[in-house]
């Protein structure tokens, strides 16, 4: 392929990420957030943090984008309702919620009833509105494992397991749309293995970055396309890996807390900024690991968000913290490895290679991380 036509696909490709992942942000699918809360006594509670307007319009894991489905129309009719009437709308809906989902206890179905609906108000249209449905039930007395599985059309789903009363779930498993959960155990002395812990959260690390952290994905690509020799990479990464470890594990630990309105901006502008310096130099200036190693304070913070919905099994804190790290730097180096593979390796010695292909891809990369950051300082809609 000749560079020019190649420059432009290039281009196109990466403006029309610009159109489509802003959209994409604003109205993607998240897992559903479900927590189990048991009492000594078999009195059992499960709240689902959903999309519940997604739901209702019978939105699931069949789409990514919410603007993708034949029922966007009614999805974004919902949006707008106050949380009253949505909330009536998922109490005469709750039989096919139920349907959505079962809950066994040592192979036995558990009888989940509704309970309650709280919706937010109304607000930016710009973010998905999450609902917490409320369900209860009793389990089999002497049960001793739990098995959750839910349908495409509930989609996929974290699930947290924990005592009535305890901060942190002791089981936690991220379950495909589908697929039922791993059985978790119902002994107040029981743990969750530290093997299934590790790969649980290694699992959710990579997901965040491959393929749901698009904005994370571009950082990267930004940092990789600043010179093709390996030195350079290798010590942004290493700045960029340790900034973000750094602040996602003092997320986790509670003693740093940004709001995302100030943080997701934030990761839009370094995006930006790593774009840009790319059109003007070819080397990697003094400053630039500094200034990445900065970016990357902003970018775990950003993690740290996602591993709070997630929640931390107690008494294995540090393993799952790690494993989910262990998560994103794999994801990372994913995304290192295939701009080599597709990229780097054919044309980065080509005299034309900084012309042709890092000039368009950094405008590209530009261009997106320009719109989100309008979209995310409410400078124009979703």
């Amino acid at each position: 392929m000749r560079a020019v036509p190649l420059a432009l696909l290039l281009a196109a490709l990466l403006v029309w990420g610009a159109l489509a992942s802003g959209g994409a942000r604003a109205h993607e699918m998240q897992p559903v957030i479900v927590s189990i809360e048991t009492t000594r006594d078999g009195a059992l509670t499960l709240t689902a943090r959903m999309n519940i307007e997604a739901f209702l319009a019978n939105i699931g894991a069949g789409h990514e984008d919410t603007d993708d489905a034949p029922t966007a129309a009614l999805y974004n009719s919902l949006r707008g309702q106050n949380e009253a009437a949505v909330a009536a709308a998922a109490k005469a809906s709750s039989p096919g919620l139920l349907a959505a989902m079962t809950l066994s206890a040592d192979g036995a179905p558990v009888r989940l009833a509704f309970a309650a609906a709280a919706v937010p108000e109304v607000g930016d249209a710009a973010v998905a509105r999450l609902s917490v449905v409320t369900l209860q039930g009793r389990l089999p007395l002497g049960a001793q494992a739990l098995v959750w599985q839910n349908t495409k059309r509930f989609g996929d789903a974290v699930l947290r397991v924990s005592r009535l009363g305890e901060r942190e779930p002791y089981f936690t498993d991220f379950v495909a749309a589908g697929e039922p959960s791993a059985p978790a155990p119902l002994d107040i002395d029981a743990r969750q293995a530290t093997i299934d812990v590790v790969v649980n959260y290694v699992i959710a690390g990579f997901d965040h970055i491959v393929p749901k952290g698009l904005d994370h994905i571009l950082f990267v690509v930004g940092l990789f396309l600043l010179s093709t020799r390996l030195k350079p990479l290798l010590l942004q990464i290493t700045c960029f890996t340790l900034a973000h470890s750094l602040t996602l594990a003092l997320g986790a630990l509670g003693l740093v807390q940004v709001s995302a309105a100030i943080v997701e901006p934030l990761i839009a502008a370094s995006i930006v900024f790593v774009a840009v310096e790319n059109l003007f130099t070819s080397r990697l200036q003094v400053w630039r690991p500094a200034v990445v190693f900065g970016f990357g304070l902003l970018h775990g913070l950003g993690f740290a968000s996602v591993l709070a919905d997630f929640g931390l099994p107690d008494g294995q804190f540090v393993a799952a913290l790690a494993a989910f790290n262990v998560g994103v730097e794999i994801g990372q180096l994913t995304v290192i490895g295939l701009c080599f593979a597709l990229v780097g390796f054919w044309f980065g010695g080509k005299p034309w290679y900084r012309r042709y292909i890092v000039a368009p891809a950094s405008i590209g990369i530009a261009l997106v991380a320009l719109f989100w950051l309008a979209e995310r300082t409410g400078m124009i809609g979703a």
